[in-house]
């Protein structure tokens, strides 16, 4: 068995953490909660259909708006029953390792596209579907989200994120001082 979780582990397709994310019914109250204990400063988005194109649920096309709250920090601290906790673990597939190359290979421009394409693929293929995707808008580029259905195999979404080169967040967010 262990051999191979080895092998396995051998030729990682996923970049780094950069995000988890909490679910709450109460955003406000969780995040003066989170800037307490010492997380923040936060960036307040509110994705709509006007700022993220594309939007899908489980290859479905759909509508969703949601309210989101990134905090930059230097160190990223199951199951959250869909009420409180943590729904999703974001990796950064911007830059990732070839499984046959050492070297770093950038994505630049439309390249984004086919990275996300790339991992869509590959979670499919070990039999998670994607449940909810969409290009957020930036002041400059695009960022393409994806949400892989992943809850059987380790209790928690996994995301992947991948960045146009020079993608910049759009005006209009709020800010939660820390």
């Amino acid at each position: 068995m262990f051999k191979e979780l080895a092998s396995a582990l051998a030729t990682p397709f996923l970049g780094r953490v950069v995000e988890i994310c909490i679910v709450t019914p109460d955003l406000k109250s969780t995040l003066m909660g989170l800037v307490r204990s010492g997380v923040g400063p936060f960036r307040i988005f509110h994705f709509r259909p006007h700022t993220v194109s594309n939007q899908e649920i489980y290859g479905k096309p759909a509508t969703f708006e949601i309210d989101v709250a990134f905090a930059d920090t230097n160190e990223i601290p199951g199951s959250n029953g869909s009420k409180r906790g943590i729904q999703h673990v974001a990796f950064d597939c911007t830059e990732i390792h070839s499984a046959t190359k050492d070297e770093q290979r950038p994505l630049l421009g439309d390249n984004v596209y086919t990275e996300a394409a790339e991992q869509r693929k590959e979670f499919e293929s070990r039999g998670f579907p994607l449940a909810q995707n969409g290009v957020w808008k930036g002041r400059k580029g695009v960022y393409v989200f994806q949400f892989f259905d992943t809850t059987t195999a380790v209790k928690t979404c996994l995301e992947t994120i991948v960045f146009y080169d020079d993608w910049e967040a759009s005006d209009g967010f709020e800010e939660l001082p820390a």
